[in-house]
């Protein structure tokens, strides 16, 4: 599970190769109660669309209806999206490339909510995924759903017979929830359209501009990314829901890389989004980012290897942002607390200690933005079709809740709105806006000197300060060991004896959680958000981590695995070389 920039970096790679949405459909299960509708935006029920896949759903039900087995629930979700992308460097366009692509997951489950074919190992039966045609041809949509709803019933009944099998002959697990939840249906359809894609000229000319500041600075490897997204994603159950919203993302992302002397690869990378392509960075902001990263860079190549450390550390807030996300987030998603693959490490520790007391943590997708910023976790509906919710998840240093999908687990029998999937996958209990309050605060300067004080304390020539961190990963499955690996990027000795800082590199954070989470002094007084996108079983989705600057007793970090490729021996071209050539 990762939330790196670097992973980041893949799923925007992989969005540029297949235009398949950062946020995906979704599928969803209730009781029969009347499904509750929005009073925040207005119905609108002439999308044609929606119509067509309503329709078809109440078919395609009742004809399976006299089945044995029958399926006792169905639905579509579809991701219509327009995307844009645009990659250059030094300059030039390397791809340009526009695409308009309609997806569809037809989900079902045969059986009942206590035992369905999606039980453990067959989970994956729960879905079958397909191309829908564009426009509004209702005849063309309904024979592509027509195929895919019977594709997935036959793999949905095999499977169903497989899981009563492996049930009945398998020792009992100790939690034994069902396999899906009961919940309220809900309906919601936004009316209008996302924002519209700028014109793909407008923006090649952007990333020209934008990609030709690398050009007066030494960098091997440099990249500009430009991507946007506007989407209209749509759920219809055989419970009642019926949801519709529309949605639009931009981002722009600035990438340099060298190679140091010893062979090891250096990345620096910064992004922006919005949803708004008219709040993409000016160029005064982008040649500010581009020098910041030569810079750092440059400095880089030439610091020194770290060595493997154990003592007193200083995060940014961005740093124990991405640090919480692996660290804890994952831990706390509900589907990791039941079966016999996962760790469950927080399993059994709800209403007990996990963080020092004047730490909380909460995931609210409900946010737009934080302190000004705009937070990739931010969602109406999740893709199950369960309303977004604030989840309290430690309240002053208290495990009290986990993040929950449809699928329960042992007292924790409902969503809370957190089931997030990309296209094609089915849902679980993810992250999306995971922010950590302070109530142990104090200013910046106050926080580096408690840090220097606990360095002079342990008796260590120096701590460690992580300025900033690329991504991360981590352990829950109980064949491997609970341990998690977090990358920095920047990272900086600062020393007792008041000697200037001294930046090095190749070290990774390194740990296990239940000891390093109690390591936590004090935070500072500012909050710092970090946007990404993060993959895990359910695939790649957009989310955000906010933290303050952490000080921590110890940390541990062990040295970075790298290559052997040596830098290139030919210098870069110049622009006084070619001036001079003509």
């Amino acid at each position: 599970m990762n939330f790196p920039k670097s992973a980041f970096l893949s799923a925007f790679l992989l969005f540029l190769l297949s235009f398949s949405a950062a946020n995906a459909g979704s599928s969803e299960k209730g009781t029969n109660k009347k499904p509750q509708e929005s009073s925040a935006e207005k119905v609108n029920t002439s999308d044609g669309l929606l119509t067509t896949l309503e329709t078809e759903l109440r078919r395609g039900q009742a004809a399976l209806s006299s089945q044995n087995p029958a399926p006792y629930f169905t639905s579509y979700a579809v991701t219509d999206a327009e995307t844009l992308a645009v990659v250059a460097a030094q300059g030039g366009i390397l791809t340009a490339t526009s695409g308009h692509r309609r997806t569809v997951d037809v989900g079902m489950r045969i059986g009942g909510a206590a035992l369905d074919n999606t039980h453990g190992t067959e989970r994956s039966s729960g879905l079958t995924s397909g191309d829908l045609p564009l426009g509004d041809d209702s005849d063309a949509i309904t024979r592509t759903l027509w195929r895919l709803t019977y594709e997935e019933y036959r793999k949905a009944s095999r499977a169903y017979s497989n899981a009563k099998t492996k049930a009945a002959v398998r020792a009992k697990d100790e939690d034994e929830s069902p396999d899906f939840s009961l919940e309220k249906p809900s309906t919601f359809v936004q009316a209008g359209d996302p924002v519209a894609l700028p014109e793909q000229k407008v923006w090649e000319d952007l990333a020209r501009r934008y990609s030709a500041a690398f050009r007066k600075y030494q960098i091997q490897e440099s990249v500009v990314y430009l991507y946007g997204e506007r989407d209209r994603n749509y759920l219809v159950s055989t419970e009642g829901t019926k949801i519709a919203t529309a949605d639009a993302m931009f981002r722009v992302v600035i990438q340099g890389e060298v190679l140091a002397d010893d062979g090891m690869a250096l990345e620096r990378v910064e992004t922006f989004q919005s949803t708004d392509p008219a709040k993409i960075p000016t160029q005064a902001e982008v040649e500010a980012n581009v020098k910041k990263i030569a810079d750092d860079l440059n400095a880089l190549r030439t610091a020194p290897l770290a060595e493997p450390y154990s003592g007193p550390a200083l995060l940014s807030g961005r740093a124990a942002a991405v640090f919480f996300h692996e660290v804890l987030g994952h831990r706390i998603e509900g589907q990791r607390q039941r079966g016999r693959e996962e760790g469950q490490t927080f399993t059994k520790k709800v209403n007990e200690k996990i963080l020092p007391d004047f730490l909380s943590v909460t995931d609210d997708p409900t946010l737009r933005t934080l302190g000004g910023t705009e937070l990739s976790g931010f969602y109406r509906y999740d893709d199950e079709g369960m309303p977004a919710a604030r989840v309290e998840v430690v309240k002053d240093g208290v495990l009290k809740n986990f993040l929950m999908s449809r699928m329960p687990v042992k007292n924790f029998s409902n969503s809370n709105g957190h089931g997030r999937a990309q296209a094609g996958k089915m849902a679980v209990g993810r992250q999306g806006n995971l922010i950590v309050t302070s109530s142990n605060t104090m200013p910046d300067e106050k926080l580096r000197a408690s840090f220097i004080e606990e360095i002079k304390k342990q008796g260590k020539p120096y701590g460690l300060y992580f300025e900033d961190i690329q991504g991360g990963f981590t352990l829950t499955t109980r064949a491997l060991p609970q341990a998690f690996q977090v990358l920095p990027v920047m990272v900086w000795r600062v020393y007792a004896d008041g000697r200037p800082d001294e930046l090095v590199r190749g070290v990774d954070i390194v740990g296990t959680p239940l000891t390093v989470m109690a390591q936590i002094e004090a935070t500072g007084d500012k909050t710092s958000v970090f946007n990404g996108v993060c993959g895990a079983e359910s695939g790649s989705v957009p989310v955000a981590a906010a933290a303050p600057a952490m000080l921590f007793k110890t940390i541990e970090v062990q040295k970075r695995k790298y290559g052997d490729t040596r830098p290139p021996i030919l210098p870069p071209p110049s622009a006084d070389e070619k001036e001079g050539a003509r």
